[in-house]
Formats: structure tokens, sequence, C-alpha cells
């Protein structure tokens, strides 16, 4: 059985035959009214449609690309404006430090004030022992600063505690809250001797704690000042500690005991002055 040959057309001619077609349609385009006639017709219904179909993609395109360029151009502005309000946001912070730092400075200003006849030196906190209250912490000053063990430190209002260790530039502080820590304090307005001291317990409600205070006439009421005794071995005389919270009787019916409501902020410090005259 003979297999069937098909027939092909070499390129050359098909490249030829499309020539001679193209060069006829453009001489009858020429010649005739064919091009307004049913060309134009056809053209019509077919070519007009992929016209208009190339014309909306174009827009399609062009209009997308404008989207493009316009949330390009948003989002240029947009970065701007976060660097400009993350700028005014640190520009903001500073000025809220400096304004707080400013206060607390003022204050210190004020305390130094109060006790005129002391030697002091500024000095910043930089550590502390673990736990919300400055119990122990470390200030940034030392024996280079003329500070020695037991010089005595105020903030705030009032008495904060006492040097216990020294190095060149450094110097650690007990203060008066610690659990270690005992006063020879008085009121100031009876003179009447008592023991401050420490608990960590107790300052979470904002009160240390007194005792042994002979007040035989019953002169000593809430509110009363209390300040450090002419007496303490180490601390200076006068530092106002805080301000008698209550009192109780003892079941000796001698002295009394009760809480102080200190005038430090021992939750929140950050500058102390050092009272660099020792206690002779």
């Amino acid at each position: 059985m003979k297999r069937k040959t098909k027939f092909s057309l070499p390129s050359k001619y098909l490249l030829l035959l499309v020539t001679i077609l193209c060069v006829a349609m453009i001489f009858i385009t020429f010649t005739t009214d064919l091009a307004t006639g049913p060309l134009k017709t056809v053209s019509g219904y077919v070519f007009v449609p992929i016209q208009n179909g190339i014309n909306y993609i174009g827009r399609s395109i062009s209009s997308r690309a404008d989207q493009l360029q316009s949330l390009q151009k948003l989002i240029e502005e947009n970065k701007s404006l976060q660097a400009q309000v993350d700028e005014l946001t640190i520009e903001n912070s500073t000025l809220q430090q400096d304004k707080y730092e400013l206060a607390r400075l003022r204050e210190l200003y004020q305390l130094d004030e109060k006790y005129p006849s002391y030697n002091k030196v500024a000095a910043r906190v930089t550590g502390k022992d673990p736990g919300n209250w400055f119990s122990t912490f470390i200030i940034d000053k030392g024996t280079n600063d003329g500070f020695k063990v037991n010089n005595n430190v105020i903030a705030g209002s009032g008495l904060v505690g006492i040097i216990i260790d020294v190095g060149p530039n450094w110097a650690k502080v007990r203060s008066i809250i610690d659990d270690s820590s005992n006063v020879s304090a008085m009121i100031l307005n009876t003179s009447d001797r008592c023991i401050v001291t420490g608990d960590l317990k107790l300052m979470s409600q904002g009160m240390i704690r007194f005792s042994q205070l002979n007040d035989k006439d019953n002169l000593v009421s809430v509110g009363d000042k209390v300040v450090t005794s002419n007496i303490s071995d180490k601390y200076l005389q006068g530092i106002l500690i805080g301000y008698i919270n209550e009192k109780i009787m003892d079941a000796n019916n001698l002295t009394s005991s009760g809480y102080i409501t200190p005038v430090v902020d021992f939750e929140h410090l950050e500058e102390v002055l050092v009272i660099t005259d020792l206690k002779k």
C-alpha cells in the first residue's frame, strides 16, 4: 500500500506569494473604493474592536502606571513624615527628660539651701540592688571628690542614708529603709528621742518604723517632724527623716512605737547630695 505524500510549498515561494498578495492589496486600495466599501465594513467589525481593546488596555496600563507613580510618591512622603515624627518624638522625649532633670536639680538646690552649714557634692545614682526600692545603691563619685565612709546622703526633702563603702570614683550608699539601718532620731518640736529602723516589707505601705520613743507627757502627735538626733554617732543633726504617721503606746506604758512616712521617694532616686562633713 502506497503512502500518500503531503504537498508542501517551499518557504521562498510562500514568501513570494505573500509579497505579491500585499502588493496587489495596496494597488487595489489606491485604484478602487474597496477601502471605503466592503473592506471598511470588514474592518469595522474586525479591526475597530481590536483597536478599541488595544486603546482600553493602553489607557488601563497608563492609569495603573500613574497610580503606581502616585503610590510610590505617597510611600516616599509617608517615609519622610514618619522620619519627622520620629525626630519630633525623640526631641519631645529629650525635652521631657530635661524638664524632669531640671525639676530634680531645682529640688536638690532647694535642699542644699535648707542645710547651708554643710558642705555638699551632687552625685548621680548609677546602680542599685534588685527590687523596687533603693535600699542600697551606687553613685558615680568617690574619694576623688572627697567622699568617705559615713558621709550622710540626702535627696528630695531630707535624709536618704549613709555611705558604707567608697572607691576613687564610686560610693555605695545604704538607705534608711534598709533592714539593717538604724538611725538615732528625735521629734523636732519636743526633742524626744527615738530609734528609726528600716523595714523593706513595710515600705510597700510607704512607711518605716520607729521605736523607744520616750513620750511620757504624750506631746508627740501624728504629723510631727522626725529629724536626726544630736546624739547620733554617724548622722549629722537636724536632717529631716519624715513625719509621724502612727504612734502606739508600748506594753511597758513608758515608751511608744509607730510608723513614719519618709520624705524621700525611695522608689525613684536619680541624683543625691553627699554631705562631705563627717559627724564629730
